[in-house]
């Protein structure tokens, strides 16, 4: 979510010639959300109520596949998450038909450990094969990465083999339940947990960046990280970053971006990191990624 001083968006979008794949093969983008088509509704909503900020693509499931795979995308890894109890049975039956509907989609699936039958619909989710795992939006869902109610989710997803995307990070706006010290917490109790911090773990890029140096289960994504105006990006140095390419994945955040995702890339470019870095986050780490946590999904030439 933006912040409410952010600059305002500059319209428009891509057009349709802009995002050549700045790697050979094309981008794996494992940030993107996809949401029913209400619920996207609604989300846009809160965008303009809570924060002022319409975003540019109000784009739903297909229409937002379909802009993506125009521009050279795919794999494409999305995710949604259960807001309140009671919402994340129906996301995971609408997510699995989303992916028997499109066989190069894979997903982070929905929970809510104040459901009554959370773990018994986390388990079943996990029997598709292209279901990576879970997303917490621990900043919405309110709940801290460290609440006992979240430790079966976690063992469970460590006893399959799979993996976790966590918007565990107090930027771009943050409360109570997110940050660095509530996640360290975590992992003192498990620290190979299989886990991509989103957003770089803004906004304390280096803390978080910190962390992957003792805990070899861990990924950091790049969504809404990089983009030059926005004014706070992440500002871990090139160095660093390249000491990092093996644990760094490419993600967009679309459709619910304020810029245009090629700005994030154009910038990641502009820092003039090695061949093997923009090979590995835009596309190698992701799909090594995939072949771990989803051996059984049908073989794909890409993969």
């Amino acid at each position: 979510m933006p912040r409410k001083d952010m600059p305002a968006p500059v319209g428009g979008g891509e057009s349709e010639q802009d995002g050549a794949s700045p790697v050979p093969g094309g981008i794996v983008d494992f940030h993107v959300h996809l949401f029913p088509d209400r619920l996207f509704e609604a989300i846009w909503d809160r965008f303009v109520t809570d924060y002022g900020w319409p975003i540019l693509h109000r784009f739903y499931w297909r229409e937002a596949v379909d802009h993506l795979r125009r521009r050279g995308v795919g794999p494409i890894v999305f995710s949604n998450y259960a807001h309140r109890p009671g919402v994340a049975r129906g996301l995971n039956d609408w997510n699995r038909s989303v992916l028997d509907e499109d066989p190069d989609l894979y997903c982070f699936a929905p929970f809510h450990p104040g459901d009554d039958d959370a773990l018994a619909v986390a388990a079943d989710v996990l029997r598709h094969p292209r279901v990576l795992g879970f997303k917490l939006q621990l900043l919405v869902q309110r709940l801290h990465p460290h609440d006992e109610r979240l430790f079966p989710l976690y063992e469970l997803v460590m006893e399959r083999g799979k993996h976790l995307l966590l918007h565990v990070g107090n930027g771009p706006v943050g409360n109570e339940f997110v940050g660095l010290d509530g996640f360290a917490k975590v992992l003192r109790r498990y620290p190979d947990l299989p886990a991509t911090v989103a957003h770089m773990g803004a906004l304390e890029y280096g803390g978080f960046a910190s962390l992957l140096e003792d805990h070899p289960g861990l990924l950091m994504d790049t969504a809404f990280a990089f983009i030059p105006r926005l004014g706070s990006m992440c500002d871990i140095g090139r160095k660093r970053l390249e000491g990092l390419r093996e644990r760094i994945l490419y993600g967009s955040d679309f459709p619910n971006l304020l810029f245009p995702r090629e700005d994030e890339i154009e910038h990641l470019r502009s820092l003039k990191l090695t061949d093997s870095f923009y090979r590995r986050a835009f596309r190698e780490n992701g799909l090594a990624l995939i072949r771990r946590a989803c051996p059984d999904a049908p073989p794909k030439a890409e993969c």
